[in-house]
């Protein structure tokens, strides 16, 4: 195990950690990879004349495959960040690398806080070659790298923001969102992230093209309000609904073998249809600027109580995506909840904006449609 100082912190019930690796460490425990273009194979691209960089040797480093996400290098960039280094290391007066990297760890990572500060504390790292993955800063650490034995007993540390065992999908998720805009990832690389490692099982492919379709179709009530991978002009981000959806498809909410199979298949055309309604429903919330139905949380408690409404058109053997048969099932919510329970300043925020609550008075209403029975 190697001891590093660091920090424990915490963003929207996601933990990891703020640490001080050595160029050592970098050295020994990053492994690079890049995702292959088909019979392009090498992972280094581009032209470098009168290059200070041994690439024989760097290119060794790096392992290509389809089942990484990382872009392939980039030869120019190495060669201008070694130089920099190395006027960073003649003039002392510059560090080369005072932003974070971002790594992920495959193995869970022990922390032992500090008496009577919980959030401080020495992270525990298995020393094991390439048990590291650079989401964030692969060039900069390939640069470190190349240019390593330059280095002789110069003290060296890296700062580094640590996640461990964070799913693959959420790793490409971030490294998409990073880098999307500021480094211009072309189309293809996109479509290869997307098509081979965002959505590569069935039930996640099935949850993406649920909230593509809901997003880009023009009869979707939805339409351009979802931000599909980290960008665009939506207001509700794309994974917080894509999560909630992959729950409900892997488990078995909606029944068993063939019926769960033949509804993963129509489970677009439910939805789209499903939101329909809702916005039939709940018209002026829908429709108006001040409420918040429009609201991840608010979104997430309709897809949430989905399996319900199967059930109501299993019982009344309608078709699963029947517009007209799932109107009819949620038209109390009209009656029993009303557009006021979404006013942004009013019944959403006296009534609380949690997803739980919301999804116990869409299927009390359900349930009870023409009120409580005294």
């Amino acid at each position: 195990m190697i001891s590093v100082a660091a920090l424990r912190m915490q963003q929207f019930g996601v933990q990891f950690y703020q640490a001080s690796l050595t160029a050592q460490d970098i050295d020994k425990l990053v492994r690079f990879e890049v995702l292959s273009y088909g019979d392009q194979g090498a992972g280094v691209r581009g032209n470098s004349r009168q290059s200070k960089v041994r690439w024989d040797f760097l290119e060794r480093r790096i392992a290509s495959s389809d089942k990484a996400y990382q872009r392939q290098i980039i030869r120019k960039k190495i060669d201008e960040l070694v130089g920099y280094y190395d006027q960073c290391r003649q003039a002392r007066d510059l560090p080369s690398i005072p932003g974070a990297v971002i790594i992920s760890c495959d193995e869970t990572l022990k922390f032992e806080a500090l008496p009577g500060a919980p959030s401080q504390g020495t992270l525990k790292v298995p020393e094991r070659e390439g048990i590291l993955r650079a989401i964030d800063g692969q060039h900069r650490l390939l640069a470190l790298h190349a240019g390593i034995a330059e280095f002789g007993d110069e003290p060296f540390t890296v700062p580094a923001i640590i996640f461990d065992r964070l799913p693959e999908d959420h790793l490409v998720q971030m490294f998409v969102t990073i880098n999307a805009k500021h480094t211009r990832l072309n189309p293809s690389h996109l479509v290869a992230l997307s098509g081979r490692q965002l959505y590569r099982d069935e039930t996640l492919a099935a949850a993406h093209d649920v909230v593509r379709a809901l997003s880009e179709r023009e009869d979707s009530p939805l339409y351009g309000d979802i931000k599909l991978l980290g960008v665009g002009h939506g207001r509700v981000a794309q994974a917080p609904l894509a999560q909630e959806l992959k729950k409900l498809l892997a488990s078995d909410a909606f029944g068993v073998g063939k019926t769960a199979d033949a509804f993963r298949d129509e489970a677009t055309r439910f939805f789209v249809n499903y939101f329909k309604q809702v916005a039939v429903v709940f018209t002026a919330a829908w429709n108006g600027r001040k409420y918040s139905i429009k609201s991840a949380s608010a979104l997430r408690a309709f897809i949430r109580v989905a399996p319900d409404i199967v059930k109501h058109l299993d019982q009344q053997h309608a078709d699963r995506a029947d517009f007209r048969a799932i109107g009819r099932i949620i038209a109390p919510w009209g009656r029993r909840i009303g557009d006021l329970r979404f006013e942004t300043d009013g019944a959403w925020k006296r009534s609380g904006t949690g997803v739980d609550l919301l999804v116990k008075e869409l299927r009390l209403a359900m349930q009870y449609p023409e009120g409580a029975i005294g």
